[in-house]
């Protein structure tokens, strides 16, 4: 049986969603990424998962111990590592004492090893911690013990980018060694640079689920092209072409007749037209049309159709990561930050999302992610 695997898992706060009907299988070495926004359920999920809250339908295996199972979820979790997205210690003692604490409890096989890494000051109080220093301690304890299994919750939160750039490292080396990675997160460019597949939640309901490069292929890639002679954008009513922008020269000018069989023999390096001297091609590239828009179909179809006109430009690029959550929630971060801005929600540092109508909080509370 797979490291993590729900069935149906679903969790309710009352009458409040926090998860519903989830079905997914985390494989033995992979690192599977969880996606989604501040209050999608993320946080819910994993704290379920751990045991910290009963399903309310459904459940979940972690090392094949039924979640549901008090006594068996014990029996694993000194082979589980957790790292949850705010990590809560007893500020009246030093991290050492807290290290050693946690050591005697799960074990300590690699804690000297993780310090050189992550090197918080452990002869402090932790009350004294800066947010990135208790990151940093909490990395140390879901690792010291060297589980099989870590589940981690928004695992970057309050390090700095050299440390961020440390952790997903360190994660690629842990994951050559056999180790299965359940990684929450909101950061779309972290997910793709360590997970293997991603499942993306939106309002507690699994949308998702599929290897991050098919993801990312699906969210189409950004053409820009400058092109010569007639150009109509209907033209471009292609299947796979979305949100075309279009300006210039709409008429795009005389179309030289040196450009050769190919009708593409000057994208961008300046190649000689009818002009011996050059000046008519740069004339009719000053009068192109500049067009750029989201492709997500085929590259030959949209090829031969631009090698109808003159191109003097052309480029192909990976659609932003934010198209991914326009696609799926029809909401960018930045547009979540303005609402934010707007009074529209509240967005807790726990993650709960607070909805406000007229400015004033609704009676709708969710409960840490939910």
């Amino acid at each position: 049986m797979p490291p993590i695997h729900t069935d149906g898992l679903t969790k309710y706060y009352g009458d409040v969603r926090g998860v519903e009907d989830l079905s997914f299988a985390v494989e033995k070495g992979e690192v599977f990424g969880f996606l989604g926004p501040n209050g999608a359920g993320k946080t819910t999920t994993i704290r379920t998962l751990m045991g910290f809250m009963s399903p309310t339908e459904g459940t979940a295996t972690i090392l094949d111990a039924d979640i549901r199972d008090a006594a068996a979820l014990r029996s694993v979790r000194g082979n589980v590592g957790y790292l949850p997205s705010e990590p809560s210690f007893n500020e009246n003692v030093t991290g050492r004492r807290l290290l050693e604490y946690h050591g005697s409890l799960r074990g300590d096989v690699r804690s000297d090893e993780m310090l050189e890494l992550f090197d918080p000051p452990l002869d402090r109080k932790v009350r004294e911690y800066s947010r990135g220093n208790k990151q940093m301690l909490a990395i140390v304890v879901a690792f010291m013990h060297d589980p099989d299994v870590l589940i981690m919750d928004e695992p970057t939160s309050g390090l700095d980018p050299l440390k961020q750039e440390q952790l997903l490292e360190f994660i690629r080396t842990e994951q050559q060694r056999g180790k299965t990675f359940f990684f929450s997160s909101h950061i779309l460019s972290e997910v793709r640079k360590v997970c293997d597949r991603v499942a993306i939640i939106r309002d507690g309901h699994l949308v998702e689920l599929e290897d991050v490069e098919s993801l990312l292929d699906r969210s189409g890639k950004v053409v820009r092209a400058r092109l010569g002679g007639d150009f109509d954008a209907d033209s471009l009513a292609l299947e796979g072409v979305h949100d075309i922008e279009v300006s210039g020269d709409a008429s795009g000018g005389e179309r030289g007749d040196g450009h050769g069989s190919d009708g593409a023999g000057s994208i961008g390096d300046g190649s000689d037209t009818a002009d011996s001297d050059g000046s008519g091609d740069a004339a009719a590239a000053n009068e192109a049309t500049s067009v750029t828009f989201t492709y997500t179909g085929a590259y030959e179809p949209l090829l031969e159709h631009l090698l109808e006109y003159d191109i003097y430009d052309l480029s192909i690029e990976e659609a932003p990561l934010e198209d991914v959550f326009m696609r799926f929630y029809g909401e960018n971060p930045a547009e979540r930050v303005e609402r934010v801005e707007n009074g529209e929600i509240e967005e807790h540092e726990n993650g709960e999302i607070e909805e406000h109508e007229n400015g004033e909080p609704t009676d709708r509370a969710e409960e840490a992610d939910a």
